[in-house]
């Protein structure tokens, strides 16, 4: 903006000291002296008396001078003020920009989709890491990368993680417990897979479906939708299998996720993956979402009893331990996920599930295969209704084969909902 003038106050259109002379040089002339005929000269700023025009004007013109300045001043304040803060906002906004960029890309890192290799890259580098530290042979690292080429060539898993005969050693336990299990329904016998060096960290998902697979290729109903798959799948070929079923239609919405591609990444994958792998081998499923806590403390009990009639249904009768056809179930929650492969009944009515953890290490679920056990290692699988205080669960629960129409209506019916909410 213009100064002012000190006289009127206008903003003076042309250079302030100009102005004060053209509009207000009266004020410049002096008054006669009181009573002796000196000429004297006042000063309009400040009321200062002069007896000489010229020292008048010079002190006008400090006067004239000092506002200029001080309102310059005062201008260069403000344009400072203005620029800090938009150097301030651009700042600000920068390191806003910067803090999503770091987000996304952990957000990419943890769900696998950072272009950083998949189950063979991270294998081999952390076999490398095991032989610079000592901790392995370099034959051993030949030997074992040579193992897992072919296993991954052929689509398999290689067995090395896996624990068979829990289920039946579980069986023979609760025959001669009698201490405080009412009642124990199993599924049909699974094998325990563990996340092992190539998808530690992101393998849970594909881990329990192993785990589903193996006791679905004991259940003679399930033949005819496996004769493709009588062995167990790699990680690496359930990731092909899982971008067949989204080429087929499967899940549009989840598969655009993960830009329709998994294989040769580290993703993770959840409860709407597994149904689609399922369905897509003509394998009846459902999901069922338990969206939010149905009892106190944050905790699920709705969750056990839907668990206690999957087993029971079936199977109602005096038998205390009751070994069922009913497969085991998939359980998700934000950041990991384990199979349901029984539930007990306490003596005194509080439900208890029993899970197979992809993150338990082999040694550990072996010691259950132990006989005489007295019970110590079901600690490993036991969860009582106040471990589990997640905000949210989601099954994936089997319960038969789709005929070819049905499994056409429900990948339909998945590219626009694929769970049920429980109210």
């Amino acid at each position: 903006g213009l100064p002012e003038c000190p006289f009127c106050g206008e903003a003076a259109e042309r250079e302030l000291e100009a102005h004060v002379r053209a509009r207000h040089g009266h004020h410049l002339l002096g008054a006669p002296g009181a009573g002796n005929g000196e000429q004297l000269y006042e000063c309009p700023m400040c009321s200062l008396t002069c007896t000489n025009i010229q020292i008048l004007e010079e002190h006008v013109d400090l006067h004239l001078q000092e506002q200029s300045f001080s309102e310059g001043g005062n201008m260069r304040d403000l344009e400072l003020a203005q620029r800090l803060q938009t150097e301030e906002d651009k700042w600000q906004r920068s390191e806003e920009e910067k803090r999503e960029r770091e987000e996304f890309k952990k957000l990419q890192k943890q769900y696998g989709l950072d272009n950083s290799g998949g189950y063979k890259q991270q294998f081999l580098k952390n076999m490398e890491r095991e032989v610079d530290r000592g901790r392995m042979q370099p034959f051993e690292y030949h030997r074992r990368k040579a193992d897992m080429m072919e296993c991954l060539a052929f689509g398999i898993d290689d067995g090395k993680t896996k624990t068979s005969g829990v289920i039946e050693a579980l069986c023979k336990y609760y025959q001669n417990e009698n201490k405080d299990v009412r009642h124990v329904w199993l599924s049909t016998g699974v094998d325990h897979f563990q996340s092992s060096l190539g998808d530690r960290g992101w393998g849970c998902g594909y881990r329990n479906f192993q785990m589903l697979l193996s006791s679905l290729l004991q259940n003679s109903s399930y033949n005819d939708c496996l004769r493709d798959t009588t062995l167990i799948p790699s990680i690496p070929k359930i990731q092909s299998m899982i971008e067949d079923a989204w080429r087929e239609g499967f899940d549009p919405h989840g598969a655009s996720h993960f830009n329709n591609r998994l294989h040769g990444s580290k993703a993770w994958i959840g409860a709407c993956e597994i149904y689609s792998l399922l369905t897509n081998l003509r394998i009846k499923c459902q999901i069922i979402d338990f969206h939010k806590p149905t009892g106190p403390m944050g905790t699920h009990p709705r969750l056990f009893e839907w668990v206690l009639r999957y087993y029971s249904t079936e199977n109602e009768g005096g038998a205390k331990v009751v070994c069922t056809s009913k497969p085991p179930i998939y359980l998700q929650h934000q950041g990991h996920s384990r199979t349901v492969v029984g539930i007990e009944e306490k003596k005194n009515k509080t439900l208890c599930l029993l899970l197979f953890d992809p993150g338990c290490p082999s040694q550990e679920m072996q010691k259950l295969l132990k006989q005489n056990s007295d019970g110590t290692s079901l600690k490993l699988l036991r969860r009582f209704v106040g471990s589990l205080k997640e905000k949210q669960y989601q099954i994936v629960a089997v319960d038969g084969v789709l005929s070819l129409e049905e499994k056409a209506a429900r990948c339909h019916a998945s590219q626009v909902l694929t769970s049920e909410k429980i109210p």
